[in-house]
């Protein structure tokens, strides 16, 4: 892995940890998404940005740009996901609100429901004494979902290769 890829990751999960994505809104002042607003992603990767793919591939094909105000590439008309890329291939998305999973887990969902949604899901607690957050680690095969949580609700999530998921969690990294 490159050393910016490093940097990159590190400085995401930290600044995910600090920031946090905040609770979903709740009650009936607050209006609806709109149905179909939330982009599926699944373990094989967006659909058009599959796991395995190379930088090269994903910049041939005009979804993967390198903007100056972005702390590093980021994927064509998917401002909320930032991708992980390992010898050059895209190995994690980190994902915000409103990407959701096949079972509809998103920023902001009730760690409850997460546990519902993915009941094999291994807990994953913050170091005693960090700033960091627990995970939820929901492995299928080669691939997992990670979410990242407060206690009460998801905060972030990272889909991916599980071993590079587990890896993000257990070294503190994030994609800035």
């Amino acid at each position: 892995m490159k050393l910016r890829q490093f940097g990159f990751i590190a400085t995401l999960l930290a600044a995910a940890s600090v920031a946090g994505s905040g609770v979903r809104p709740q009650g009936p002042e607050m209006a609806a998404r709109p149905v179909g607003s939330a982009e599926v992603v699944s373990l094989d990767g967006l659909r058009n940005a599959e796991f395995g793919a190379t930088e090269e591939d994903l910049t041939r094909r005009g979804l993967l740009r390198t903007d100056e105000e972005a702390c590093g590439p980021t994927l064509a008309g998917h401002g909320s996901v930032s991708p992980i890329f390992v010898d050059d291939r895209l190995v994690l998305l980190w994902l915000d609100d409103p990407m959701t999973t096949p079972e509809g887990i998103s920023a902001g969902t009730p760690i409850g429901e997460v546990r519902a949604a993915y009941p094999g899901a291994a807990a994953l607690p913050a170091p005693p004494g960090s700033h960091r957050f627990a995970g939820l680690l929901a492995r299928v095969g080669d691939r997992a979902y990670l979410f990242l949580h407060d206690g009460v609700t998801v905060r972030k999530i990272i889909a991916g290769y599980a071993d590079w998921a587990r890896r993000l969690f257990d070294e503190d990294y994030g994609p800035c």
